[in-house]
C-alpha cells in the first residue's frame, strides 16, 4: 500500500515539468502521427497530475476554501479547453460550451454517480448516503442546468439558441451567485449534510470524516506543481485542439462530440476518486464529487465563458436541443428518485448508466 502511495506521488511529481518541456518542444508547431498520440498522452498525465495537486492542497487549507481548489483546477482546465478550441479553429464553435457542460452534467449525474452507486451496493449491499445534503446538492445542480442550458432554448430576445447581452450576464451573475451559496451552505452553515454517513467503520485517523491533512512543505510543493500543470495543460490544449477535430471528425462522429471528449477527460479524476470511495462505503463522498463537479462545470464555466464572450467573435448558443432537454428531464426525475431514500441499490447504479449510456449513443447518433 505504501509503495503503490509512493508511485503515485513520484509520478504526479515529475509530470508536470515533464509536460511544459513537452509544451516548450511543441508550441507553435503542428504535429501529426505518433507526436499526436503523445502529446494527448501528456495532456492526460497533466490533467491527472493538477487535479492531484489541488486535493493535497485542499486538504491542507481546509474548509470553506479547501472544497473551492479542485473545483477551480478543473474549470480552468475546462475553461481552456473550450476557448482554445473556439480561438484556433475556423469551424464553428457556438455550441461548444454547451455541449461540454450538458456533457460534464450529463457524465457527473448519470455515470460518476451510476459507477459510485453500483460499485458500492455491489460491494457493501447498499449504497448509504445522506438524502438531505445530496437533495440539495441535486436541486442546485438542476436550477443551474435550467437557467443556464434549458431558457436559451425558449427566450425570444436572440434568435435560435442564443442569450442577449443582459440575459447572458444575469446566467452568469445568478450561477455565480448559486455555486458560492451552495459552497457556503455545504462547507460552513451546514457541513454535517454532507459527511460520510458512519456504517460501522472508522472514516479516517481521527473521525472527523475528512483525510488528514497533509505536511505544509508537502502543500507548498503541490501548490507549485499545481501551477506548473496548468500552464502545461492550457498550452498543450492550444496545441492539440486541431488534432482533438480532426480525431472526432475521422472517425465520422458530429463536431458536438468534441464537448464530450473535453468532459470525459477533465472528469476522470473526480470518476476514479468517486469510485474508490464508494468502495470504501463512503458513497456520501462519492456524491459530494459528483454532483460538486456538475455543479463546478455550469456555476463556474458559464460566468467564466460568459466573460469571454467579450472578446470572442461569433454566436454563443447555450440551449440545449430538445432531445437533450429530454435526456435532462428523464435524469432529474431518476436522480431525485435515486437521492430520496438515502440508501441506494445496485439497480439504482444500473439505471443511471443506462441513461450515460442513452446520452453517449444518441451523441453519436443523433
Amino acid at each position: 500500500m505504501s509503495a503503490s502511495i509512493s508511485g503515485r506521488v513520484r509520478w504526479t511529481t515529475f509530470t508536470p515539468p515533464l509536460a511544459l518541456v513537452v509544451l516548450a518542444l511543441s508550441w507553435g508547431r503542428h504535429p501529426g502521427g505518433i507526436v499526436v498520440g503523445v502529446l494527448a498522452v501528456v495532456l492526460v498525465g497533466a490533467v491527472l497530475s493538477a487535479v492531484h495537486h489541488a486535493e493535497v492542497v485542499a486538504h491542507r487549507v481546509g474548509e470553506p476554501f479547501g472544497s473551492l481548489v479542485l473545483a477551480v483546477a478543473v474549470t480552468v482546465i475546462e475553461v481552456a479547453l473550450i476557448v482554445t478550441l473556439m480561438v484556433t479553429t475556423d469551424k464553428d464553435t457556438s455550441g461548444l460550451a454547451r455541449d461540454t457542460v450538458f456533457a460534464a452534467v450529463m457524465i457527473s449525474m448519470n455515470g460518476i454517480v451510476g459507477l459510485a452507486l453500483l460499485v458500492g451496493a455491489l460491494k457493501h449491499h447498499l449504497a448509504v448516503f445522506n438524502p438531505e445534503g445530496t437533495g440539495s446538492a441535486l436541486a442546485t445542480v438542476v436550477t443551474l442546468a435550467s437557467v443556464a442550458l434549458v431558457l436559451p432554448r425558449f427566450t425570444t430576445s436572440e434568435p435560435g439558441a442564443e442569450f442577449s447581452s443582459s440575459q447572458l450576464a444575469f446566467a452568469a451573475v445568478a450561477s455565480l451567485a448559486l455555486y458560492g451559496m451552495f459552497v457556503f451552505t455545504q462547507t460552513i452553515r451546514h457541513r454535517d449534510f454532507f459527511l460520510a454517513v458512519e456504517t460501522g467503520g472508522p472514516v479516517d485517523a481521527d473521525g472527523d470524516g475528512h483525510a488528514d491533512p497533509p505536511p505544509a512543505r508537502a502543500a507548498l510543493v503541490s501548490l507549485g506543481l499545481l501551477v506548473v500543470a496548468l500552464v502545461a495543460v492550457v498550452g498543450l490544449a492550444k496545441v492539440e485542439s486541431p488534432a482533438i477535430e480532426d480525431g472526432v471528425a475521422a472517425v465520422g462522429f458530429p463536431p458536438s462530440f468534441v464537448g464530450v471528449v473535453i468532459a470525459l477527460l477533465v472528469l476522470l479524476p473526480e470518476s476514479i476518486a468517486a469510485v474508490r470511495a464508494a468502495a470504501r462505503n463512503h458513497a456520501q463522498v462519492s456524491l459530494n464529487l459528483a454532483y460538486g463537479s456538475a455543479m463546478a462545470s455550469i456555476g463556474l464555466t458559464i460566468p467564466t465563458i460568459a466573460v469571454a464572450s467579450i472578446w470572442l467573435e461569433g454566436p454563443l448558443a447555450l440551449g440545449l436541443e430538445p432531445m437533450q432537454i429530454v435526456l435532462l428531464f428523464i435524469s432529474v426525475i431518476v436522480s431525485v428518485l435515486t437521492v430520496v431514500p438515502g440508501r441506494a441499490k445496485p439497480l439504482q447504479g444500473g439505471v443511471h448508466l443506462v441513461l450515460l449510456s442513452a446520452f453517449v449513443f444518441l451523441s453519436v447518433k443523433p
